[in-house]
């Protein structure tokens, strides 16, 4: 007989409980339930070289308490999904005061905040760009109503945000959901998107380095997908919907956010948009060439009298149908084997 959802055999019980019974192991947990950390992180917050940091992540993730998630020449490392339960009821058991756990967080503090301020410059030298096609069109508050408006009501056990950027949607759905993954394969914004959650203490998110086109995560596992204005910057808009709709549950809900067709070329020509907008039946064809169904389109207009230059934000919901209900898989195994 399956084990029980939140339980494992007694061997992977075994396996954990022995890799977790050390010192330095043991500090590495405590971390890594606060937010993901690089090794690199890890040598400066622990004071203990590389090499040695590395054998033991590989004990921890042989083990399955923890997984790698590689980010360009970078790893960073997470408790993993499935004996994670395991681990935090470990930690849970330690003494809060125990000097060299609040010493690790302290200097764990310390990392983030240099992280936060190298993350804060790029994007501020983004800002100037984002601002000014922030200013084409409605206020984002009103497009991010609109949006909470969209999803269903009650908690989704998986979120997963397609081209997280800095991590917003992230931070604006963090009470409607159990666990949500943003994907982004710029290193930058996935830095700067850590960063906000961590200052936001949202740690029952994450970010990690993928393709939208082929993300790392087995069929339908979300309970929602956000596509939150990336569609316009590719150039197979379709294919990024039909992997949205691979990775989502039957029942479960995608919101598309875009712009409406326009005619502002210095968009294409100056900030890489592949597209100049969407109407609603290009979209709903691919929803449906997707195997979803539309439910929903609202479009945010500009104030009037504000000109042409200004932008139309569309926001489209869609369903995937309820069908034979797939087994549930285990929280381990929600990555997808390459």
């Amino acid at each position: 007989m399956p084990a029980a959802p939140g339980q494992i055999s007694s061997t992977a019980m075994v396996t954990a409980l022995k890799a977790a019974a050390e010192p330095t192991r043991l500090r590495i947990l405590a971390l890594l339930a606060t937010s993901a950390l690089s090794v690199k992180d890890l040598t400066r917050i622990l004071g203990q070289s590389q090499p040695r940091l590395s054998r033991h992540l590989k004990l921890l993730t042989e083990a399955g308490l923890v997984e790698r998630a590689p980010e360009g020449s970078w790893v960073y490392f997470h408790l993993a999904d499935g004996p994670s339960s395991l681990a935090l009821e470990m930690l849970s058991r330690i003494d809060a005061a125990d000097p060299i756990f609040v010493r690790d967080r302290q200097r764990a503090v310390t990392v983030r905040q240099e992280r936060q301020a190298e993350a804060q410059s790029y994007f501020a030298a983004q800002a100037a760009n984002w601002d000014r096609i922030r200013a084409l069109h409605v206020a984002e508050s009103e497009v991010e109503a609109a949006m909470r408006d969209a999803l269903p009501t009650g908690k989704i056990d998986l979120l997963v945000d397609l081209g997280t950027g800095t991590g917003r949607m992230l931070e604006l759905f963090a009470d409607r959901y159990t666990r949500a993954l943003g994907f982004d394969l710029s290193h930058a914004m996935l830095a700067y998107a850590r960063s906000k959650l961590d200052a936001s203490g949202i740690a029952h998110a994450q970010v990690r380095q993928g393709d939208i086109f082929d993300v790392p995560l087995a069929d339908g596992v979300a309970g929602a997908v956000v596509l939150h204005q990336i569609l316009h910057f590719l150039a197979d808009p379709p294919r990024a919907i039909e992997e949205a709709a691979r990775i989502l549950e039957p029942g479960g809900t995608l919101i598309l956010v875009d712009f409406a067709p326009h005619e502002l070329e210095f968009l294409r020509e100056q900030h890489a948009h592949e597209r100049l907008g969407f109407s609603d039946a290009q979209i709903r064809q691919w929803l449906e060439a997707a195997g979803l169904s539309a439910v929903a389109s609202r479009h945010l207009n500009p104030a009037a009298g504000e000109g042409s230059d200004k932008l139309t934000v569309s926001l489209w919901t869609a369903a995937k149908p309820l069908g034979r209900p797939a087994a549930t898989p285990a929280a381990s195994q929600l990555e997808r084997t390459p």
